[in-house]
């Protein structure tokens, strides 16, 4: 699966939440890659980064699937729930991040194998009222 682009905009201090639906291309239905099924979630894990540039050693947000109740979270919805993603920073995460960068998200099978599903720029608006 070749990972799709998407930039987001995050306004600093303000709750973000972004939420995408995973499909891939249906090649037993169309050979030309026209139809999309979805990607069956069901058992998998997520994993997000964002950093200044893809070469920093510094990351500014690490967030995973495995802390359901964490002001930084994904939450990974199998089938049943429309093979969505949701990407959720609380207001106080986003206002301690000073600085736009990039990132990419990756799902995790059960067998371990990675996907890497989407990537782009991280753009911060600063906050004003604090």
């Amino acid at each position: 699966m070749i990972a799709g682009i998407y930039n987001m905009t995050c306004e600093q201090g303000s709750t973000f939440l972004r939420v995408f639906k995973i499909e891939q291309p249906d090649l037993l239905a169309d050979p030309t890659g026209n139809t999309f099924e979805n990607y069956d979630l069901s058992g998998h894990s997520a994993r997000m980064q964002i950093r200044r540039t893809a070469d920093s050693d510094t990351v500014i947000i690490n967030v995973n699937s495995s802390s359901a109740s964490a002001p930084g979270r994904l939450e990974v919805n199998p089938a049943s729930a429309n093979n969505q993603i949701h990407v959720f920073l609380s207001d106080a995460v986003t206002a301690s991040i000073t600085t736009s960068g990039v990132y990419d998200l990756e799902v995790i099978a059960p067998n371990g194998f990675v996907s890497k599903v989407v990537r782009g720029t991280f753009t911060l608006i600063p906050e004003v009222t604090k």
